[in-house]
């Protein structure tokens, strides 16, 4: 995704540990770009864990929602005296993971039904 993982994270910090209706229903009040892009991708882990997994989509529950950094496009701006500094433009890799476990054991790694797209 086009947008800085730093202001991804800022984003995908609320969602862990809620419903993954209620993250969608919280992500469309909030107005930023990374909001948008974590509700498409949550939408589509849900969509992913219906069609996939057999699990309903109203007892899933996002265990994760991790923002890694992509690649970087590496530009110049212009300066003073003919010169040019270097900057990135950066981009991250969006990962939603979706549980249907009713008690959620942040500590340890449980074998439920999860799904990540």
């Amino acid at each position: 995704m086009r947008i800085s993982p730093k202001k991804a994270r800022e984003v995908a910090r609320i969602l862990p540990g809620r419903k993954a209706t209620e993250g969608i229903s919280l992500l469309k009040y909030i107005p930023r770009k990374a909001a948008r892009m974590l509700d498409k991708t949550l939408r589509s882990a849900m969509a992913n864990a219906e069609n996939n997994a057999n699990l309903n989509a109203d007892d899933l529950v996002i265990l994760e929602a991790i923002v890694e950094e992509g690649p970087a496009l590496k530009r110049f701006r212009p300066c003073a005296r003919g010169s040019a500094h270097p900057y990135k433009k950066r981009m991250s890799h969006l990962r939603i993971t979706l549980t249907d476990e009713k008690k959620l054991n942040y500590g340890s790694k449980s074998k439920s039904n999860w799904f990540s797209p």
